[in-house]
């Protein structure tokens, strides 16, 4: 199972047995605790790295380091304790009696099994800090165990403010807990009562990502820590299946920009309704053999003890540190075989059901409120868990090495508490009205500027493919392309930024990971459907972040959808889809920032405005074609501050653009209604989002001044003419306050119909073009003065 021979086996016996035998103290914590026990293989490796502490001079002897280990001991039991308790009870009993019927909960709810997994791989994280003297990071991918993250946490009291004062560690405090898990509470204003949830969030100390999108972490941890910091991924063998480019970590890993990371795989050996994928394939063998194709150094553990995780990670950071110094030297060339730790455990162990499907929810076989035999089970299973309070407390000590170690609480970890602003915010070359360029070429020279003058952060340019079809050269030809072996005359390098994959969920990873760097993502438009996953668990995590008080820090991200729907028509009409833009519009307008610039100054005065802020998605939709510049500079500049602006006079009627070819076009049909007599002004809209009926006041602050939105559209325009970018419906919808109803709006835009077409005949397919809304205008002023004239 561990790769070792049999004679091996032999000899790990022999020297488990004689350590035992010479070191009374190491003999005690050999016998294990709870359920918790400590193989030959564990001990051996254990007591090896005591003595590499005590040599180092970090322990004066043995025992002074086996304190650590026997407290994890005791605390993971404990927290394996609470989390069964937190699925089931409605309260707790520390002092181990039986509970009642009406001790329990009538619904049942929890992932129990993989929180039970996690925990001696969390406690063993802990513990693996305050022995070394160091805060790490952490980042779990399967975010539905959040109940081992909290109920650790609240042994350790690493909790933020909300949770240090509800959940104390007494009996209330730790029933206040499992009574809130699940409880589905609510205030009056409609958010959340307690400060707890099914998956990670901001209120769990510590967490990073909501782990909800499976397989995210996977893409996300090598682009994470910065060189100087450390940081354990703990991953899933269910989210292995999820998205490709989890098994690419060594192409992107360098010593010179990448931090200390330690993948850790609980490999449980289940999803939901069956086995996982790696053990239908032929278990941790076939895993291991996939890890060594793919550029990784497989470590086999025993997920079910914590001080496997503690020696783990220790032996993970020891060996790609040591890979660092050989490449350094000179010694050795990339890729770094990366160790990666796989855990191997049964889902559920330590209650009942272990092993079996029904461990990943509720294990039990009916619910124990109304189930004497379910209560029996229960009962069984957390009295081989149960530990006494004052052990507890005693353990809890031996970790809390903060102070002594002058170290950060997990709960600030170096990647919790990113605050990345730029030093310098160089001013963009800004073009005279009517000059032509690509918005494109003006975001890559706007880009490089950006990066030249704060070298300081780290960049992750995320690229599926095609970065000089989308204009972005000299960003290319400053950053290169990420690679292992560069070929002569292109632009590539071993320590390029530019990550490239034709894989938009791993480029745009790579972006989100870098949140203490400087980064930017480009695709296709139609194609950037894919990262929607991606880009929506980061603005629900740090608009939760937000709206507590904490908000995330990190320097926003823009994401460009460029060779966009009308100028996507090379191709068939799979390239033509704005629906990008129409999912984010959904989410909150002032964490999901959807902008469609009208030229190249907008453009980089969207750029450069995303870099001023902090915590928030910009989506950029922006022509790489050659376009008149339609604003100077100060009109983009006013452009962005209010979401819109007016380029026209006022009349009858108000023509609102959303896309520079929708600007365009609006212009035409302002130009031709004034050959025909009718009055008409143009205004365009950046951002939809800030005119939408806010849905909360955070949203409400973002929106554009009330006074300034009544000078730009004001109520008593006759006819108001919507030409956009996207579907007309979702634009309504959106900007809703502006729809002056049917009999005075009409709306253009992409209607499901394209094709192998140029620009103009993409307009005409979808009667987006200046003639078919003309005739529109007019057949609605003349039905409408035919309307006035019946009455």
């Amino acid at each position: 199972m561990n790769g070792y021979s049999i004679e091996d086996s032999h000899r790990i016996q022999q020297r488990a047995a004689q350590y035992r035998q010479r070191y009374p103290q190491f003999a005690n914590w050999a016998k294990g605790r709870g359920v918790i026990e400590h193989t030959d293989l564990t001990q051996v490796r254990v007591f090896d790295l005591c003595q590499e502490l005590v040599c180092a001079g970090r322990y004066d002897s043995l025992d002074d380091a086996l304190i650590i280990f026997e407290a994890a001991d005791t605390l993971t039991n404990a927290a394996m304790w609470l989390v069964a308790h937190m699925t089931y009870a409605s309260r707790v009993d520390l002092s181990g009696q039986p509970l009642a019927a009406d001790d329990f909960k009538e619904n049942p709810q929890g992932h129990t099994g993989g929180s039970l997994n996690m925990v001696p791989a969390y406690l063993g994280y802990t513990a693996a800090n305050a022995l070394a003297g160091l805060t790490r990071s952490w980042l779990m991918g399967q975010g539905h165990c959040v109940a081992a993250i909290e109920s650790v946490n609240i042994l350790l009291g690493n909790l933020h403010p909300e949770q240090q004062a509800r959940y104390t560690l007494d009996e209330v405090g730790l029933s206040r807990l499992v009574s809130d898990f699940y409880s589905y509470a609510v205030t009056p204003d409609g958010t959340p009562g307690v400060p707890l949830g099914s998956h990670v969030n901001p209120h769990t100390a510590g967490g990073l990502i909501e782990g909800g999108y499976l397989g995210f972490a996977e893409l996300q941890y090598t682009h994470m820590p910065l060189p100087g910091e450390r940081l354990v991924a703990f991953l899933s063998d269910g989210a292995f299946e999820e998205q490709r480019g989890s098994d690419w970590a060594s192409r992107w890993w360098r010593a010179e920009d990448c931090g200390l990371v330690t993948p850790v795989m609980i490999a449980n050996g289940r999803r939901i309704d069956q086995r996982s994928t790696i053990f239908l394939q032929g278990g941790t063998d076939w895993f291991r053999q996939h890890l060594e194709l793919n550029g990784f150094y497989p470590i086999l553990i025993d997920g079910r003890d914590p001080a496997a995780f503690i020696w783990g990670i220790f032996e993970a950071e020891s060996r790609l540190q040591a890979c660092s110094e050989q490449v350094s030297s000179g010694h050795m060339t990339y890729p770094v075989k990366l160790p990666y730790l796989i855990a191997e455990t049964v889902k559920g162990y330590g209650f009942y059901g272990a092993g079996s499907n029904a461990a990943h929810g509720t294990p039990l076989p009916a619910i124990p409120k109304f189930d004497e035999i379910s209560r029996r089970h229960f009962h069984e299973s957390v009295a081989q868990l149960f530990m006494p309070e004052s052990r507890i407390h005693r353990a809890r000590e031996v970790l809390a090495t903060h102070h002594e170690d002058s170290r950060p609480a997990e709960k600030d970890h170096p990647l919790g508490c990113r605050n990345v602003k730029l030093q310098m915010v160089p001013e963009p070359v800004w073009l005279q009205t009517g000059e032509l360029q690509s918005p494109m070429s003006a975001i890559d020279a706007q880009f490089v500027a950006v990066v030249t003058t704060n070298p300081v952060l780290r960049v992750r340019l995320g690229n599926p493919d095609e970065l000089r079809s989308n204009q972005m050269n000299q960003s290319l030809n400053l950053l290169k392309h990420r690679t292992l072996a560069p070929e002569p005359g292109l632009a590539e390098s071993l320590h390029g930024s530019v990550i490239t994959a034709l894989n938009e969920e791993a480029v745009v990873s790579a972006a989100l990971g870098n949140k203490g760097g400087l980064n930017l993502v480009v695709s296709y438009e139609a194609f950037a459907m894919k990262m929607i996953g991606a880009l929506r668990q980061e603005i629900i995590f740090a608009r939760h972040q937000k709206s507590l008080g904490r908000p995330a820090r990190w320097l926003s991200v823009p994401v460009i959808a460029t060779s966009h729907l009308w100028e996507n028509g090379k191709n068939e009409q799979s390239h033509q889809d704005p629906a990008c833009g129409e999912v984010l519009m959904g989410e909150m307008s002032d964490t999901a920032r959807v902008v469609y610039p009208a030229d190249a100054n907008s453009a980089v005065a969207c750029l450069n405005m995303c870099y001023q802020t902090q915590g928030q998605i910009w989506a950029m939709t922006v022509p790489k074609a050659m376009l008149p510049g339609a604003l100077d500079r100060r009109q983009a500049l006013q452009l962005v501050q209010d979401g819109a602006i007016a380029l026209g006079g006022g009349g009858d009627v108000q023509l609102i653009a959303v896309g520079a070819y929708q600007l365009q076009v609006c212009q035409e049909v302002a130009q031709e209604l004034t050959e025909h007599g009718v009055s008409c002004g143009v205004v365009y809209i950046l951002e939809p989002g800030r005119f939408r009926d806010p849905r909360d006041s955070l949203e409400a602050g973002h929106q554009c001044d009330a006074s300034r939105g009544a000078e730009l559209f004001p109520r008593d325009s006759k006819l108001r003419v919507f030409v956009c970018h996207m579907r007309p419906e979702v634009l309504l919808g959106i900007c809703r306050p502006l729809d002056l109803g049917p009999d005075r709006t009409l709306a253009f835009g992409y209607e499901n119909h394209g094709g192998t077409l140029d620009t103009s005949g993409l307009l005409l397919a979808n009667k987006c073009d200046s003639g078919s809304i003309v005739q529109a205008i007019l057949a609605k002023r003349g039905s409408s003065a035919a309307d006035h004239a019946t009455l």
